[in-house]
């Protein structure tokens, strides 16, 4: 088991560092190589790999503390910010694409439950692209920065509802209502809860030990992992409960250093579950899902750049930024595979609708990053003077 475990890792990381340097070098996102590398490597490619589901239990971790690191950016008084200045324009841009989207696969016959959770899934817009390609100086000192954040946490804050959704709908198929009612009444309750502890408890050991990090990174690693094993005790995911975590500590003023003190090891796990997803890609359902696959990413390549333009003009925008940020958020997004993953898992959707949005958000992550790279400033430009760091 020792050597299968480190084996499947030794691939996983070695095939993700080739990917890794081609998708750069073709001026891509890596984690367009990452899903690559797993279809190649995995059961249905070559068969380096013929267990992913070994790889996707130590990639539900990273969702765990992706969805950590989501819940300390989620400070109030930025939400309250948020509110004002991104809601109109990220609700009826995820209206629009789920419509959209809805239409066209009701039309190649899918399921109406199915076509609702595929648009679903589109109808967010990748944070890796988004922020990634964005140079630094603009994501933290220009307003183009700031309302791209903005639009991208409104969105992480749907993707969760979301996914708390698909969890309950499927629990009301198959547990009792009592049961149902369990998760309602234990998401306020575990909340409160965590703003307890995180007041008389965590604050106090923060600030007593806070020249220790060794101890922070300590404590920080177990109340997020403390917390979503509470969840999924009560009956919530332990996603859930790391979000919950997150939205605790959020108003600590060592959020910040949490945050970045936890982005590599939720890379290192965040790195296994897209090679786990590309892993389960059936290479051979590709020309099955292929029609409705790019027609659906066509669809959010040409629609999601006009519809931010226009809701961004109509909130006062210049057309040269509302433009960009059209553009710079003209993708599908990351969530849209764990979507996928989720509703397949609970049954909600048919492993070709999963296929079919893995396959439509890899063409769209693939097409936006070389857009976003020939047209506008980007750490990996193509020209000395769209290269910006």
């Amino acid at each position: 088991m020792e050597h299968h475990l480190l084996g499947a890792i030794c691939v996983v990381f070695v095939g993700a560092l080739v990917a890794a340097t081609v998708a750069l070098s073709a001026r891509q996102a890596m984690i367009v190589g990452y899903l690559l590398i797993g279809a190649i490597c995995g059961p249905h490619g070559v068969g380096l790999i013929d267990d992913p589901k070994l790889i996707e239990e130590l990639s539900h971790v990273g969702i765990i503390f992706l969805l950590y690191l989501l819940g300390l950016s989620l400070q109030p008084k930025q939400l309250l910010t948020m509110l004002g200045e991104a809601f109109a324009v990220t609700l009826w841009s995820s209206v629009a694409v789920l419509g959209a989207v809805m239409g066209v696969l009701l039309a190649f016959g899918f399921a109406t439950a199915e076509a609702f959770i595929v648009g679903a899934a589109m109808m967010f817009s990748s944070t890796i692209i988004g922020l990634k390609l964005l140079p630094t100086t603009t994501l933290h000192h220009q307003h183009a920065g700031q309302v791209v954040v903005s639009v991208l946490l409104l969105q992480d804050m749907i993707a969760i509802a979301l996914l708390v959704g698909l969890e309950t709908y499927a629990a009301s198929e198959t547990t009792a209502l009592s049961a149902l009612a369990t998760k309602f009444i234990a998401l306020p309750l575990l909340l409160g809860l965590c703003v307890l502890i995180e007041r008389y408890v965590l604050e106090r050991l923060i600030a007593r030990f806070d020249r220790i990090q060794e101890y922070v990174f300590l404590l920080v690693i177990a109340w997020c992992l403390g917390v979503a094993t509470v969840a999924s005790l009560v009956g919530l995911s332990p996603e859930t409960g790391a979000f919950i975590a997150g939205v605790a500590l959020a108003s600590s003023p060592i959020s910040p250093f949490i945050s970045e003190t936890l982005r590599p090891l939720r890379d290192f796990f965040l790195i296994m579950f897209f090679f786990a997803l590309g892993a389960d890609f059936d290479l051979r359902s590709a020309p099955e899902v292929a029609a409705p696959a790019v027609l659906t990413a066509m669809l959010v390549l040409a629609l999601k750049p006009v519809i931010f333009r226009i809701f961004l003009r109509r909130s006062g925008e210049t057309p040269k930024l509302s433009s960009e940020i059209g553009v710079r958020l003209g993708q599908a997004s990351e969530f849209a595979l764990l979507i996928g993953f989720l509703a397949l898992n609970l049954g909600l959707i048919s492993a070709t609708a999963s296929d079919l949005i893995q396959l439509a958000t890899l063409i769209t992550f693939v097409v936006s990053s070389y857009v976003v790279v020939l047209r506008y400033p980007t750490p990996i430009g193509v020209s000395d003077q769209l290269r910006q760091d």
